[in-house]
């Protein structure tokens, strides 16, 4: 009797110990994923992603390519809508620079609390790349940055205000014109050259004390021109365009964002000691 007793005893011992440890690897968060909540870190790539869109695009559209390839890169990455006049249309980046940059630092926050990370990493696109260089300056938020990806910024102003093709590129183009028509585009007016966004970025130094800044650009972008504007001229900040490495990319403005080189690019400046060459014109590069 007494040795039954034992045996059950063991058995319902095995149970709970098994039971338990399949609950742990069940719970375990993952350590990279796009628009994923629970996603923290790995000591690899210790600082989360916040992916900025472009002006008239959304985040879930704009990095439908790059934030699951960053992902499979083994970064928790993000990338929400800033900027929408209106909450049930997804045209994001059309409000003025100064309220979509309250949201961004709002969402940089977000990410840090949610992933118990000390800063994070900024990869930015069009609108979104200025807003990249433009939060750490002017919003004072560069201690919460380690480093930031900027993909084709009107960082010195653009002389041609076509930037909301973005969104005519993720097939908003409808919805685009709406937001035009009715509630206009603040943020278009401040991002051409004299505009007041680019003025209170371009006054005085632009790259900030402990941020890492890789800007990338195209020779064949159509929008931002010229094309050298978007650089940052400023000891540290690496500035390259696409066809340095790949001299025979056409990628233009809007596929910056989906652009398999441009990807790998955007991976190497992100994590610069495991940097892998870059394999120009080919599918995905995991």
């Amino acid at each position: 009797m007494r040795s039954a007793l034992r045996r059950t005893v063991l058995a319902v011992l095995a149970l709970t110990l098994l039971s338990s440890g399949l609950t742990g690897v069940a719970a375990a968060a993952p350590t990279s994923g796009f628009n994923d909540w629970t996603c923290k870190p790995s000591s690899r790539h210790p600082n989360p992603l916040v992916l900025l869109h472009g002006l008239g695009g959304n985040g879930p559209g704009n990095y439908s390519y790059l934030g699951p390839y960053l992902a499979a890169r083994g970064y928790c990455a993000f990338a929400e809508t800033y900027g929408q006049a209106v909450a049930s249309i997804p045209v994001g980046g059309t409000i003025s620079i100064t309220q979509s940059s309250a949201q961004i630092e709002a969402l940089v926050d977000r990410v840090r609390q949610a992933t118990g990370a000390a800063k994070v990493d900024v990869v930015g696109h069009s609108e979104g790349a200025f807003q990249a260089i433009y939060g750490p300056k002017v919003r004072g938020w560069k201690n919460k940055v380690g480093k930031v990806v900027a993909m084709a910024p009107p960082t010195h102003g653009t002389t041609f205000g076509g930037l909301v093709s973005v969104g005519d590129y993720l097939g908003l183009r409808a919805q685009v014109d709406y937001i035009l028509k009715n509630f206009g585009c603040p943020a278009c007016s401040e991002l051409i050259v004299g505009g007041s966004a680019v003025e209170a970025l371009t006054t005085g130094p632009i790259a900030q004390p402990g941020v890492s800044y890789t800007v990338i650009a195209s020779r064949a972008d159509a929008l931002v021109t010229p094309h050298e504007t978007s650089f940052i001229r400023e000891p540290g900040v690496h500035n390259s365009f696409v066809q340095d490495t790949c001299p025979f990319d056409p990628v233009g403005h809007v596929g910056l964002a989906f652009d398999p080189s441009v990807a790998q690019l955007v991976a190497n400046a992100l994590d610069p000691a495991g940097a892998r060459t870059v394999i120009c014109g080919v599918g995905p590069i995991v």
